[in-house]
């Protein structure tokens, strides 16, 4: 058993060293395994138990020491490879037209191993994709054996330097050569080709498939130590669940072994962070199998942080002058016909359901209820801006296959908004939401953003004068922000021009949350108007808005951000009050009651050994630890550890609460 020396006070217990099961000589790891039950590979701080005059001898304290300095070397070395990989930049698909050649190529060099060596399989479309590529085919379900089957034939192609070869064919001939290799969904997708005459790609005389390209000049071009084959899934033909479930063979692939090796290594990170992995770990959410898929369910810690997310959304709104509304889950269909959702968006719609021979529908948005509140009344132009906003549950049918943890569900709360307003007043609207949007955004610790302004499609509503006008105000107050952005020619939407703002996580992943969108449709569809300065009716302009996104998703977001290590304010449980032994039992009640009724998420954690109840505060990602000891009950203090590893050190109560109390109105750490 390790005993620490110099163990007078709970303070010298929290400055003990870092320990790993790993780098204990083999003499020692009985024993230790007795004394902490099984051990685990996870890094703990062996902390001195309570024995009155016990010390630890100079042998065990020896090899302590040694023990401390061979991990903190290999700590040192990981360190210094985490960080190469770190700086190492990997390029996209955009920025190398070099990586994009490669992947598609690979996508056809997979395809050519897959079908040597399962002659049946029968191949559909391989393309490029963010991170590599993909080949779906028809045939019978793989393992992960059989994948390093296939990756070993593509590096026996790729050594090969076989030519890559394009050739032009007339559509006869290429449906002639289809037919005869008995490739049914190759068929199809020349069905689908429009341009004559039809290209294909040769790899060397062996094989070929139909194909744009771009393509290397010979398979040798490519890297074999950066190609690698990731995972088998299902995948439904052409996404119809109808069709055919296909097999889709994920790889990725790069320019050389170093990028490849920073991809895996930003790969494992982002497993690390996983929001369905630390949702259950941290006893966030699930999703509950007997309820159905894609439903949410808030656990009491995950409800925590939802509720302070609404919060701080509901009081920045409130002063941004937003009204708060709350409007039903369900409404008649004939609103959604009314709406043009029924026409335009119907496959996303749950089946409507017989309420006393009428038929409603589940909500898939807000904004009909919205404009229905503001029909309620005449409204004169004087009465704009007219900003609402709701935190809103809507229901969107989703496919099984296509449901995502918190990132895709069939049930999420959006925090939606509507500004009902003039065409002069569209600029500063705007300008309000961009300054809001980065208010929020910036609260949660997201403060680097990709901005697109999208303009009109080919297809639309609304006079060119309007649209000219909107587009206008969004490129002004954009630029009067001092944000810059990208345009989306033609990227809008039927109804209007929008602007889409991504947020850049801690991984450099960006996630699409915020959408500010001028519409034009629906204050027609719905005849809503205002009487002007003249007493003569007319149409007001309508902006939806989200900052968020919605909860759910921006939930999820925060998890993978943060790594579940959020910042104090955020966290579900702020503080753990540890005591050394049962005895402290009271005056940690005490302390955790005071905790509670200043408002500091406190839990009081017993029952286990000292050392035990830290690992686990750790394990939870708890910001603070509030140790108690016999000599802390004696002089009214605690010892205070934060999950960072600093050791804030011995304070009273008092000041314990007040620096909490602090840091949470300030948004900072401890």
């Amino acid at each position: 058993m390790l005993i620490l020396q110099r163990m007078a006070t709970s303070s010298s217990l929290l400055s003990s060293p870092l320990l790993k099961i790993s780098s204990f000589p083999t003499q020692f790891l009985s024993p230790l395994k007795r004394c902490v039950s099984q051990p685990t590979t996870t890094e703990f701080r062996a902390l001195a138990l309570y024995r009155n005059g016990v010390s630890t001898s100079a042998a065990v304290a020896t090899t302590e020491s040694q023990v401390s300095t061979q991990h903190d070397k290999l700590k040192e070395a990981q360190k210094e490879k985490t960080d190469k990989l770190d700086k190492v930049v990997l390029p996209s698909n955009e920025s190398s037209e070099k990586l994009l050649r490669i992947r598609h190529t690979c996508a056809h060099v997979m395809a050519m191993a897959v079908q040597k060596l399962f002659p049946d399989a029968k191949v559909t479309i391989g393309p490029w994709i963010e991170n590599g590529f993909y080949y779906d085919f028809d045939m019978e379900p793989l393992t992960d054996k059989e994948l390093k089957r296939i990756k070993k034939e593509m590096d026996r192609i790729i050594g090969r330097n076989l030519p890559l070869v394009r050739e032009e064919v007339s559509r006869e001939e290429a449906q002639r050569r289809i037919s005869a290799l008995n490739e049914p969904y190759k068929l199809e997708i020349l069905d689908g080709i429009k341009e004559d005459p039809i290209t294909i790609y040769h790899i060397g005389n062996e094989w070929w498939d139909l194909c744009a390209g771009p393509h290397v000049e010979y398979t040798g071009k490519i890297n074999r130590k950066a190609v690698e084959l990731e995972s088998i899934a299902g995948a439904y033909w052409r996404g119809d669940e109808k069709k055919p479930m296909l097999q889709r063979i994920y790889g990725t692939a790069w320019e050389n072994e170093e990028q490849l090796q920073a991809y895996l290594h930003f790969k494992e990170e982002a497993k690390r962070r996983d929001h369905r992995r630390l949702g259950q770990v941290l006893d966030l959410f699930s999703i509950q199998n007997d309820a159905g898929g894609g439903l949410v369910f808030w656990h009491p810690k995950g409800a925590i942080v939802r509720n302070v997310i609404e919060d701080l959304w509901k009081k920045t709104h409130i002063e941004r002058g937003y009204d708060l509304l709350y409007t039903p889950h369900v409404a008649k269909a004939d609103l959604w016909q009314i709406s043009g959702h029924l026409d335009y968006y119907r496959e996303n719609m749950y089946n409507q359901m017989d309420v006393e021979d009428e038929l409603y529908q589940l909500r898939p948005m807000n904004c009909p209820y919205h404009i229905l509140i503001y029909k309620r009344r005449r409204h004169s132009y004087n009465d704009f801006p007219i900003r609402v906003a709701e935190l809103g549950t809507v229901y969107r049918y989703e496919l099984s296959g296509s449901l995502h943890g918190l990132f895709r569900v069939r049930g999420f709360t959006q925090d939606d908004a509507h500004i009902f307003c003039l065409e002069d007043q569209i600029k500063d609207e705007i300008r309000g939401v961009l300054d809001l949007t980065e208010e929020l955004l910036l609260k949660f610790g997201f403060s680097k953003y990709e901005v697109n302004l999208s303009t009109r499609p080919e297809k639309s509503v609304g006079d060119d004068d309007i649209w000219v006008k909107a587009t206008s105000a969004l490129r002004d107050a954009l630029e009067d922000k001092g944000w810059s952005y990208q345009i989306d020619d033609g990227g809008g939407a039927f109804y209007g021009p929008k602007i889409d703002l991504k947020i850049e996580d801690a991984l450099g992943r960006k996630w699409q949350c915020s959408t500010i969108q001028v519409d034009f449709n629906l204050p027609q569809r719905f005849d809503i108007t205002y009487v002007d300065s003249n007493s003569e009716k007319k149409r007001p302009i309508m902006i939806h808005r989200a900052v968020l996104g919605s909860l759910e998703r921006f939930f999820g977001v925060l998890i993978e951000h943060y790594a579940g290590d959020f910042p104090l304010w955020l966290s579900p449980v702020q503080a753990h009050v540890l005591p050394v032994t049962d005895t402290q039992l009271d005056y940690c009640k005490e302390l955790t009651n005071k905790l509670k009724a200043n408002g500091i998420r406190g839990e009081l954690c017993h029952g286990e050994r000292l050392p035990k109840l830290i690992r686990n505060s750790e394990m939870l990602k708890i910001p603070l630890m509030a140790v108690v000891g016999a000599k802390e009950v004696e002089s009214g203090t605690v010892t205070v550890r934060s999950r960072s590893g600093e050791d804030p050190g011995t304070m009273t109560i008092d000041d314990f609460v007040s620096r909490i109390k602090l840091a949470i109105e300030s948004r900072t750490s401890f």
